[in-house]
């Protein structure tokens, strides 16, 4: 199977829009594989703080992530095969994958491992741009947003129930900053490409969200899908 032919729902959006939730629950419902890309490069901040490597340090991030074993497994990420899903999600790795992210040497050094995610039977990908540069060619694209205010209220009650004490203004401030960096930075910045279709989830739940998704897929992906 060529594999362009290999069917590709591409997610972008903002940090704590709810893409990831929507895109693993497509991805299941489907039995396509899922790409976090935002993972990606959380375990690359991770890293260079365990390796002392400062997140503005472009050069020295690149040539770490070829040296990193990164693997997911049953729902867990795992880096140089210890089990960092919980330390991936602190609000200051958080802080830090947006860092890394604006260093073209470090979005070049992921590229090849995240296009290696596109396997039979399909590929729900989730990121920033997912649409925009690694899978231009996506069936199916959506630009899954909400409004920051929202978006830091989710943030606030998923730390909340993982026992995390966070404040509410603060995740609102970093939110802020974050998508003042990913849209402004001169590597791959978020953005709405005109292919992609807008779902605003100010007022809709996951469930909701999921079935948009899927209608899209289901519409498109006949209109695009190559001859037997």
């Amino acid at each position: 199977m060529l594999v362009n032919s290999i069917p590709v729902i591409a997610i972008d959006g903002p940090s704590a829009s709810g893409k990831g939730s929507v895109a693993e629950r497509v991805a299941e419902h489907l039995g396509f594989h899922y790409l976090d890309s935002g993972a990606l490069y959380r375990l690359v901040a991770l890293a260079a703080s365990d390796h002392q490597i400062a997140w503005t340090d472009a050069a020295a991030l690149g040539a770490l992530v070829p040296t990193l074993s990164i693997a997911f497994k049953k729902g867990a990420v795992f880096l140089n095969d210890q089990n960092v899903s919980d330390a991936i999600r602190s609000p200051a790795i958080s802080n830090g994958a947006s860092q890394v992210a604006v260093h073209q040497a470090v979005r070049s050094a992921l590229l090849a491992l995240q296009q290696s995610f596109r396997r039979p039977p399909g590929l729900v990908a989730d990121g920033r741009d997912m649409a925009s540069v690694v899978f231009t060619d996506a069936q199916v694209k959506i630009f899954l947003t909400a409004n920051v205010a929202e978006r830091a209220n989710r943030r606030y009650q998923q730390l909340t129930k993982q026992g995390v004490n966070v404040d509410y203004a603060h995740i609102l401030q970093d939110l802020q900053a974050r998508d003042a960096r990913d849209q402004s930075r001169a590597s791959a910045p978020l953005l709405h490409t005109k292919e992609a279709i807008l779902l605003d989830t100010d007022h809709r739940d996951i469930d909701e969200a999921v079935a948009f998704v899927l209608k899209q897929y289901a519409s498109r992906y006949q209109k695009h899908r190559p001859e037997q």
